[in-house]
């Protein structure tokens, strides 16, 4: 880190605003391998392997529209993850296709891609290449 004051910023914890915390949080929950589950007022919070947290607030109405960030996740062997996505509940989130990349939603929305194990590429245009995977 360039600069002279020290200060340090670390991922901390990802929040999702949620309907329904405790079904969006065992969505990730199960598709990730997350732990240490524990709840604090309208929050579910978990852990993943690495320490980052996720938490899941209940809010009263969900945020519509183009989500500015996103989570990218290794999905190895693809069409596994994708399975086990959908009978948690997940769903393919449309109108991605043209960028090539295989987007996904969980619950209540969320939306998220899969990357596959292996090879996959970019072109110059930014368009996904998935080699091999019969999933998208």
């Amino acid at each position: 880190m360039s600069g002279g004051s020290g200060a340090v910023a670390r991922l901390s914890c990802i929040t999702f605003d949620c309907l329904d915390e405790e079904v969006v949080a065992s969505f990730w929950e199960n598709l990730l391998g997350l732990g240490s589950r524990h709840r604090i007022g309208p929050y579910v919070f978990l852990t993943d392997p690495n320490g980052v947290g996720f938490g899941f607030q209940r809010v009263a109405a969900v945020t519509t529209g183009k989500i500015r960030v996103h989570l990218d996740i290794h999905a190895d062997p693809l069409d596994a993850v994708i399975e086990r996505a959908l009978e948690l509940g997940g769903s393919f989130a449309r109108g991605y296709e043209d960028g090539g990349f295989l987007v996904m939603a969980d619950p209540e929305g969320n939306e998220f891609c899969l990357l596959p194990g292996g090879e996959w590429r970019l072109d110059d245009d930014g368009i996904a290449h998935y080699p091999g995977s019969t999933a998208h």
